[in-house]
């Protein structure tokens, strides 16, 4: 690939006169069970806080002017059993014959399955509405403590209105041996769904856990809120793969962070290949000394999506380590951008901080920002960044088609081999093979 930094340049502003605002209402804010308190500060700070515009620097990249927030209505109970159905691809085991756990979130409702050994460990992973009924306190416990409502716009959309939400939490030394699995579903035209992932691993616990939020390819508009709050306790691991395959129609947004204790580690894993449009903010903090966190992304864009990463890499404590590495194809008039943060905190030494973007633009008309950044206020580090966007290379081409390889499959070859590396990472064949399978049908077209 031949690569080349990319220089982002930004000429005047545009007028944010057209946004609009949502027609949600407090009347609309779940009143009942444990989270009533939680649910009505969040609403609180939805008001007060306005729709983002381009004059916003996390968002001078990204339009919000067409999202269609005036027609979107929430699912009532039981709205999916009018819906399309979940694929059975999505349902099937991760490993072998069984989960240790799944759960499905449905417009209006959820499915929760969980082998019983992990119950008699003291293992809770469940579903929100459960969750408020059975496990109250822990929940009231643990929302709202990593991810704040005050973070956004949409942070406190999703903390006020969600009732789709997973409640993972797993206990002191406790060692989950087979994956956790959840679908966020979400078919439906103008409909707009919340989720809220809540997950926390004691000191010395250790799990691996896929969520994939995907739905059917519609006409109209829809949207998704979510919230992702990782706690990872001392000496703990945590493996957590997050994927998304939107329908093309589905504006998402979500603001996600995870916490590392001391010796803790987190392996986060993204993939993204759907949505119209995602805003995504992704914040690790490493808050305990020897913390380790490891970022993997990749996303594949066309037509005319629009995918938009902001990640922080935050070593808040010495001897704290951070590997992110994100990876994009892109093709159409499509376009993405990824900003990212490397933050040392003073006195945090011995920190050793590591980000990398790289990109392959597939058409003339495609486009993709990078824009990678350092702030460092310890003088004891080692932390590099880098970034670059390229076209396909010409000389590998050359020796595939010199071996008798049309020219489409060659580019094929050559793109599988870019995203491979970041592949590798899903831990679970059938996964990582429908994410080919998805990239693969976008090369096709």
């Amino acid at each position: 690939m031949q690569e080349k930094p990319r220089i982002v340049i930004s000429k005047g502003k545009r007028s944010d006169a057209a946004v609009k605002e949502f027609t949600f209402t407090q009347a609309d804010v779940p009143s009942a069970n444990g989270l009533a308190a939680f649910r009505a500060s969040a609403w609180e700070s939805f008001k007060k806080i306005s729709l983002p515009v381009n004059t916003d620097e996390a968002w001078r990249r990204t339009d919000l002017r067409a999202l269609p927030a005036g027609d979107l209505k929430i699912p009532k109970v039981g709205a999916y059993e009018d819906l399309p159905a979940v694929p059975e691809y999505l349902l099937k085991p991760l490993t072998g014959e069984q989960h240790g756990g799944q759960i499905t979130l449905l417009p209006g409702g959820s499915k929760v399955e969980l082998d019983e050994s992990l119950v008699k460990q003291g293992v809770v992973f469940t579903d929100f509405r459960t969750a408020e009924k059975e496990h109250s306190e822990l929940l009231k416990k643990l929302i709202g403590q990593v991810v704040r409502a005050e973070d956004g716009k949409f942070a406190a959309l999703a903390s006020a209105l969600s009732e789709n939400g997973v409640l993972l939490y797993i206990p002191e030394d406790v060692q989950v041996e087979y994956p956790l699995h959840s679908i966020l579903w979400g078919p439906g035209e103008n409909l707009a769904h919340f989720s809220h992932l809540i997950i926390y691993l004691e000191s010395g616990a250790a799990v691996t856990y896929v969520h994939e939020a995907a739905s059917p390819e519609e006409s109209g508009s829809a949207m998704h809120t979510g919230i992702v709050e990782i706690h990872v306790g001392e000496n703990a691991n945590l493996r957590f793969v997050e994927l998304q395959s939107w329908g093309r129609h589905v504006w998402n947004f979500s603001h996600e962070r995870a916490r590392v204790a001391r010796g803790g580690n987190l392996d986060w894993i993204f993939g993204a290949v759907g949505s119209k449009l995602t805003k995504n903010f992704s914040d690790l903090d490493l808050v305990g000394e020897g913390a380790q966190g490891r970022m993997s992304g990749f996303y594949f864009t066309d037509g005319d999506q629009h995918l938009d990463h902001d990640t922080q890499q935050n070593h808040l404590a010495p001897r704290t380590t951070s590997d992110l590495l994100f990876k994009g194809a892109l093709r159409g008039k499509s376009r993405s951008v990824w900003q990212g943060m490397i933050y040392v905190a003073p006195g945090a030494q011995k920190t050793d901080g590591y980000q990398a973007n790289r990109n392959l633009v597939l058409d003339d008309q495609a486009r993709a920002d990078s824009i990678p950044g350092l702030e460092i206020l310890a003088d004891d580090v080692r932390c590099t960044h880098g970034a670059t966007v390229g076209k396909l290379e010409q000389e590998p081409l050359f020796y595939l088609k010199s071996r008798g390889i049309p020219q489409k499959e060659a580019e094929q070859l050559v793109v599988e081999g870019f995203f491979d590396p970041i592949m590798q990472r899903i831990p679970f064949e059938g996964v990582r093979e429908r994410f080919q399978q998805a990239i693969h049908d976008k090369l096709s077209k």
